[in-house]
């Protein structure tokens, strides 16, 4: 007798929304079943594309397109072109999409400011989860322990590519909600970079514990912001508002993936492009600026 075929689910993107104080998304198979899931589930993410998120007349043709309300726009076109960065610092393509960028500003050589914005990948993880980053995989997304191991060891490949030693097997699973907003606190106090990279590395490099307060305050310290009132910050959850104000802008602009990175308040790349594709996309902003200026 005929067994059946398996029919393996292909879940797209319904619909968003925030329960209390945690992102959800409805997911639907063609089938026709349906599931909520944190957002932003790790199991999908967007095709890398151009998108414009302005009012901005379209000059890259063939690429995708999203009419959605745009950031602030700048004051000037003579100021540099800010790149908004929506990453999560527990996502291992994030730490790599910011190598290519900071590469492609480099090529670009123009003047570029980069604020990173909250993205939360897992809402639903508990600070202290029990197991390892394998363990997460094979437990809330279903993979086996090779298909953990192969996943991990080509994206650190990739991370090795752009100079960074991932080593999974340290890395210890946490929910990231008060990393960002650490971030928030550091933005406020002109380190947000510093902190960025601070956290990014002690996630993925140095097997450090990032969703603890006290951990936190620590990381915070050693690259000079104050430890106690780092702590105070956090305990007070002072910047709580900030991280969800990000994330409801994410989800405005169709955000389901990252990283995602809004050039100018106009364009946006998803997806950890190469250094070459940060660079093009930076110049074409400077040339639109320059066609502005006459």
């Amino acid at each position: 007798m005929t067994q059946p075929a398996l029919h393996r689910h292909q879940w797209s993107v319904a619909s968003f929304r925030v329960d209390g104080d945690r992102p959800t998304m409805l997911q639907r198979c063609a089938c026709g079943a349906e599931r909520v899931v944190p957002a932003w589930d790790r199991s999908w993410a967007p095709p890398a594309a151009w998108r414009l998120v302005g009012g901005a007349v379209p000059r890259l043709a063939g690429r995708l397109m999203v009419p959605v309300a745009p950031l602030p726009g700048p004051e000037s076109v003579n100021e540099a072109i800010k790149v908004d960065a929506w990453s999560d610092v527990a996502c291992p393509w994030c730490y790599i999409g910011k190598r290519n960028l900071e590469a492609g500003i480099a090529a670009y050589g123009g003047a570029v400011d980069v604020e990173y914005r909250s993205f939360e990948l897992a809402p639903d993880t508990p600070i202290d989860f029990e197991g390892s980053e394998r363990d997460y995989l094979m437990r809330i997304k279903g993979i086996s322990a090779g298909e953990a191991d192969a996943m991990h060891q080509r994206v650190a490949v990739i991370a090795a590519e752009v100079g960074l030693r991932y080593d999974f097997a340290s890395v210890k699973h946490t929910r990231t909600v008060k990393a960002h907003q650490l971030m928030h606190y550091a933005k406020a106090r002109g380190l947000q970079q510093e902190v960025a990279e601070r956290l990014f590395s002690a996630y993925f490099v140095e097997g450090r514990h990032i969703g603890r307060d006290e951990s936190l305050a620590e990381l915070a310290a050693e690259i000079g912001l104050d430890g106690s009132d780092v702590l105070r910050a956090l305990r007070a959850e002072e910047h709580l508002a900030d991280v969800r104000a990000d994330q409801q802008q994410a989800i405005s602009f169709g955000i389901r993936g990252v990283p995602f990175f809004v050039l100018d308040r106009r364009y946006a790349l998803s997806g950890a492009q190469p250094p070459e594709t940060f660079a093009a996309a930076l110049g074409t902003v400077a040339e639109e600026r320059s066609a502005l200026r006459g």
